[in-house]
This record gives structure tokens, sequence and C-alpha cells, in this order.
């Protein structure tokens, strides 16, 4: 069973991937294609949804995504060496920033 320092260092994770998937969904609403995004591109905008992209522009917005990415990597490498799934975890983590849709 994990540690109080393996849930302490999910729960980082956790919170940091979350963040990250919401910064790039605010970026994809900016640069992406609607065909590919499945949705209205641009939609956020259209609406004067404050957005990471609107409050940072896109370029801090893609560094925060990027350093939510490695907060969240760093909390794998905490974890516990016995602990299995660590590599799943930074194999979502790679999904979720490079995702294109």
């Amino acid at each position: 069973t994990p540690s109080q320092h393996d849930l302490s260092q999910l729960e980082v994770y956790g919170n940091a991937i979350g963040l990250a998937f919401q910064i790039v969904d605010d970026i994809l609403d900016v640069v992406g294609d609607t065909a590919e995004l499945g949705k209205t591109a641009g939609k956020d905008a259209l609406e004067d949804k404050p957005t990471y992209v609107s409050l940072l522009g896109l370029e801090k917005a893609k560094e925060l995504a990027e350093e939510q990415y490695l907060v969240a990597a760093k909390a794998v490498e905490g974890l516990s060496e016995g602990l299995s799934g660590k590599e799943r975890l930074i194999e979502i983590a790679d999904f979720i920033i490079k995702r294109t849709h």
C-alpha cells in the first residue's frame, strides 16, 4: 500500500496534471482546429470566458502548462521505488501536455 508520502506525491501529481489539462484545453481553444477538437475552436473567446490564455497570453500559458508537467513528473520521481505504475503516470502526463484535441 502507498505510504503517506506517496499519497502526498500523488496529490501533487493530480493537482499539477489537472491544471496542465485545463491550460492545454484553453490553448487548444485558441490554436486548435474545430474538426480536430470536436468542438468549436475559439468558443471561449466568443463567450468572453476568462481562460489561462486570455489572462496570461499564449506563450505564458504554454510555459505554465510545461511547469505543471514538470511538477507532476517530479512528484512521480518522488514516489517510492517499489511502487508500480510510475511509468504509466508519466505516460498520462505526456499525453495531456502533448495532446492536440
